[in-house]
């Protein structure tokens, strides 16, 4: 980012290799459109280009990055006026599980998963960071601007909520 700051243009297309996947499973998390997602990783992008004078090299380019993805997403919701919602559900089963194993692992993520949706969305945003993301607390904290013990206590309450939620029946 360094360099695209200082005019070499070019490096954004290595930026944009680099990281889209991960800043549209960021967006893809938070909002649960899979077509407004793409739609703010451009925006992203456009920002940092816009934006790429406020990068000064002290923080990590991770944490800056989500910091301009986290702002695209709340003028989205602004815009959209939706509270974005999670939608993804991992597909990790293997094809030596049985038919009934994988229907019913598939269900419990569905499940799973709409109590992600449930969550609020400051609390949907610390786990997707945390968990999605595999951000480091600092980074988060420096992303969302608060201390690592905020985040901590974020975290702690995300998953406590979640548990919670889980466990209760439909």
């Amino acid at each position: 980012m360094l360099k695209v700051k200082s005019g070499d243009l070019d490096k954004m297309a290595l930026l944009f290799h680099r990281y889209h996947r991960p800043l549209f499973g960021f967006l893809y998390h938070m909002t649960g459109q899979r077509e407004a997602s793409e739609d703010m990783v451009q925006n992203v992008f456009y920002r940092m280009l816009r934006s790429r004078h406020t990068f000064t090299g002290e923080g990590e380019f991770k944490t800056w990055m989500y910091h301009l993805a986290r702002n695209v997403w709340k003028d989205h919701l602004r815009t959209s006026g939706r509270m974005g919602v999670v939608r993804q559900v991992e597909d990790g089963i293997g094809k030596e599980v049985l038919v009934d194993e994988q229907l019913e692992k598939k269900l419990e993520l569905e499940m799973l998963q709409r109590r992600i949706d449930s969550l609020n969305p400051e609390s949907r945003e610390v786990l997707v960071l945390s968990r999605y993301q595999n951000l480091k607390y600092a980074e988060i904290a420096e992303v969302l601007d608060i201390s690592v013990a905020a985040v901590k206590v974020r975290i702690h309450r995300a998953i406590h909520q979640l548990k919670k939620l889980y466990l209760q029946t439909e």
